[in-house]
């Protein structure tokens, strides 16, 4: 896709955009038969087709819609119409939108073009489709494209990986992407093995891994800019290959959905994929503790107790609470390890936040109010929403256990989501500003390109414009 500030004789193809005040105003100019079956409605499509070429009416709605929501047009119209649309020099006419909805609506033709296996097929991918729209700069809209295809190449890796099946992400193979990954990035990439693992002390990760027929493989990036005295922001994303419960087995209805349970790593993944092909004035230290909680003769059981990195003992009564602990070891390991202005981990974490907020939003925890708040509103304005959970020590109270320092879980049916970001607590080192996202809701469910439940690419386009804008 090239976005070009010009304008020729003629286009056999052209996209306008309407909202229902600017249709109402403008319909008259056009044939009236088109009013009958257009209204400039959100989501809605007309086809006027002539000798000349095809002419694309689409519907944004009120025109008091959010930027996202135009975003979110774009996706379903890149969707729906794949098979009729054109790779040619293609008129936009808009006049009453701006930059930042014109940089949205396109934004939504390229992630709408994503589909498992990904490949680029689609004719926005095609060079010779252009977007020929003459109300913004030539150079305004080159960096508009810049920002919008490494949006986008984030958002797809996020999305291959999450829905790739368990027999094509395996250990080995993911930790293969990244290296490689690293090398087209330069990013510094280190990966310690359940050798150096064990010599490091990672017990919690590790109790996780020892069921794994595949070695460790807990993963550090690190994005550095040369831009001086830059902020560090520290990423961990939940990184389960396949999760089966472990001994405390899941059940078997919907477990082919276990896949997913790496969304956070895949938020993550997308977000330093955007900050490097953007070259973003910040330090990203990103660490992927790689595993899958695997069911074998060496797997943890309940009632062990596990040393965690900083030296805290855990008692494990559920094995399917194995998010919680390999995140303990990596908020730990990062927060003694290196200085980082915000802490920040991502999970598919508790059924409990999906039974509270379902596909609405994820579950939000922090012990710092500026950044709950950057949160928050990061999350309304990239319709990748939010809602913040309290953090109260009374929680703390039903994670204490006979044996150990900790348990792995409360015996009490309520709260686990709260629960499981009190225990996360207990290894973040005193940071002083971090924040949790349990996503498990939010990261794979009901999308346009597909039959069933799969990737949304949720929390890449939350932290790229977190990142990009936190100064």
């Amino acid at each position: 896709m090239k976005l070009i500030n010009k304008k020729n004789k003629s286009y056999t193809q052209i996209f306008q955009l309407f909202t229902e005040e600017e249709w109402a105003k403008t319909s008259k100019n056009f044939n009236k038969n088109i009013s009958t079956f257009f209204t400039g409605k959100k989501y809605e499509i007309f086809i006027n087709t002539t000798e000349e070429g095809i002419h694309y009416f689409i519907g944004l709605g009120k025109s008091s819609a959010q930027n996202f929501e135009i975003q979110q047009v774009a996706v379903k119209f890149s969707q729906a119409q794949k098979k009729n649309l054109k790779a040619v020099p293609t008129l936009l006419l808009g006049d009453f939108i701006d930059q930042k909805q014109f940089e949205e609506f396109v934004k939504g033709l390229l992630v709408g073009t994503y589909h498992y296996p990904f490949d680029k097929s689609h004719p926005f991918w095609n060079t010779k489709f252009e977007i020929h729209f003459e109300n913004i700069g030539q150079k305004k809209l080159d960096s508009i494209g810049h920002r919008t295809i490494a949006l986008t190449n984030g958002q797809t890796a996020c999305q291959e990986w999450l829905n790739k099946p368990a027999n094509l992400k395996k250990p080995n193979a993911l930790s293969s992407y990244l290296k490689n990954l690293a090398k087209e990035y330069q990013l510094k990439y280190t990966v310690f093995n359940r050798k150096k693992c064990e010599e490091l002390g990672l017990g919690a990760y590790l109790s996780v891994n020892q069921g794994s027929a595949y070695d460790a493989a807990f993963t550090i990036l690190e994005y550095k800019t040369t831009v001086k005295n830059a902020k560090t922001i520290g990423l961990i994303g939940k990184c389960v290959l396949f999760d089966t419960g472990g001994i405390s087995l899941k059940d078997h209805q919907n477990l082919h959905y276990m896949k997913s349970d790496m969304g956070g790593a895949t938020a993550v993944l997308g977000t330093l994929i955007y900050a490097s092909e953007m070259q973003l004035p910040v330090n990203l230290i990103v660490i992927l503790p790689i595993t899958d909680n695997a069911i074998s003769e060496n797997a943890f059981l309940p009632s062990d107790v596990i040393t965690a990195y900083n030296g805290k003992t855990i008692e494990v009564l559920n094995t399917d609470a194995e998010g919680r602990m390999i995140l303990a070891d990596s908020l730990s390991y990062l927060a003694k390890n290196y200085k980082t202005d915000l802490l920040i981990d991502l999970a598919t974490l508790t059924g409990s936040s999906v039974r509270m907020f379902g596909d609405t939003c994820g579950a939000l925890f922090s012990n710092d109010k500026d950044l709950r708040d950057l949160l928050l509103k990061t999350g309304d304005k990239t319709n990748q929403r939010l809602w913040n959970l309290p953090l109260w020590d009374i929680w703390k109270d039903d994670i204490q256990s006979d044996v150990a320092d900790l348990k792995n879980i409360s015996m009490k049916p309520i709260g686990d989501c709260i629960i499981a970001a009190k225990f996360l607590e207990q290894f973040i080192e005193d940071h002083p500003k971090w924040a949790h996202l349990d996503i498990a809701g939010v990261a794979f469910g009901s999308v346009g390109y597909a039959k069933e439940k799969a990737a949304t690419g949720f929390g890449v386009q939350l932290l790229a414009d977190l990142i990009e804008n936190y100064h």
